[in-house]
C-alpha cells in the first residue's frame, strides 16, 4: 500500500518533469512524513490541454459519499478492480491525475510483533510519480472538496519482504496517456503494472515516522536494524 510519503520536489523539477507553466508555490515543500487526510499535490490535464498543479486532500471522497470520512478509507486504490469499485469507476474514466512524490515509507512486520518503517525511494533520488485518481465532492453545506487516491498493485521482489502492495510508478512517457481522457481503458491497464526489482532502494528508518507529528529530515534518516 502507500499510506505516508516524502515530497521534496522543487518547483524547478516539477516543471521539468510534469511541464507545469504555472507559477508553484515552495511554501509547503520540503515534507517528510505526509499523512492522509493531508493535502498532497497532483497534476492533471485541463480541457485545453495544458497541465495543472494543484492540492487536494489525500482519501479520495465519492461523489455520492454522504461525509467526507469515507476518504479515510479511500488513500489507495487496487489496480485490478478500478473499473468495477463504484468509488473508483467513474473517476477511473475521467479523472486520472498524476502524484509527484519523493518516495513512500512502508512498514514491515517482524516476528517479534514489532513493526520496521523503510523509506522506499529511487536509488538516483529522481522523482516518483505514482498513479492517482482524484474526485469532487459537494458537501451538503454547498462545500467544494476535491480529493485523491493513490493506485497501488502487487509488490515486486524487491517489496514483497516488506509488503504485498505497492504503488504503480508511472514513467515520464506515460504521463500523456495516464492524463488524457480518451485514453481507452485496454491501454490505461497496460499502465497499470508492477514496477521492477531495480527502480527503487529501501532504507531502514526511524520509528519516529509512526507518529506525522515527526516531520522533519530525520524521518528519513538510516538506522541499522
Amino acid at each position: 500500500m502507500c499510506g505516508r510519503m516524502v515530497i521534496n520536489l522543487s518547483p524547478e523539477t516539477i516543471t521539468e518533469i510534469y511541464g507545469i507553466i504555472q507559477k508553484i508555490d515552495r511554501e509547503r515543500n520540503p515534507r517528510y512524513n505526509v499523512a492522509p487526510t493531508q493535502d498532497i499535490p497532483i497534476v492533471r490535464q485541463n480541457p485545453d490541454g495544458a497541465r495543472s498543479l494543484t492540492s487536494v486532500h489525500w482519501g479520495l471522497i465519492p461523489s455520492w459519499a454522504k461525509d467526507l470520512s469515507i476518504g479515510n478509507r479511500m488513500i489507495n486504490a487496487r489496480a485490478e478492480t478500478l473499473a468495477e469499485k463504484p468509488a473508483f469507476r467513474a473517476a477511473f474514466k475521467h479523472r486520472r491525475c498524476l502524484v509527484p512524490a519523493s518516495g513512500y515509507y512502508e512498514w514491515q512486520q517482524l516476528p517479534d510483533g514489532r513493526k520496521q518503517p523503510y523509506y522506499i525511494h529511487p536509488g538516483n533520488d529522481a522523482p516518483l510519480t505514482l498513479a492517482g485518481l482524484w474526485e469532487q465532492w459537494h458537501s451538503p453545506e454547498g462545500t467544494v472538496i476535491e480529493s485523491c487516491t493513490v493506485i497501488t498493485t502487487s509488490a515486486n521482489k524487491a517489496i514483497a519482504s516488506i509488503h504485498e502492495r505497492m504503488p504503480v510508478i508511472l514513467p515520464q512517457s506515460a504521463f500523456n496517456l495516464w492524463l488524457d481522457d480518451h485514453t481507452q481503458r485496454d491501454k490505461l491497464t497496460e499502465l497499470l503494472v508492477t514496477p521492477s526489482n531495480e527502480l527503487l532502494t529501501l532504507v531502514p528508518v526511524s520509528t519516529m515516522v509512526n507518529s506525522p507529528r515527526h516531520t522533519g529530515p530525520e524521518c528519513i534518516k538510516p538506522v541499522d536494524v
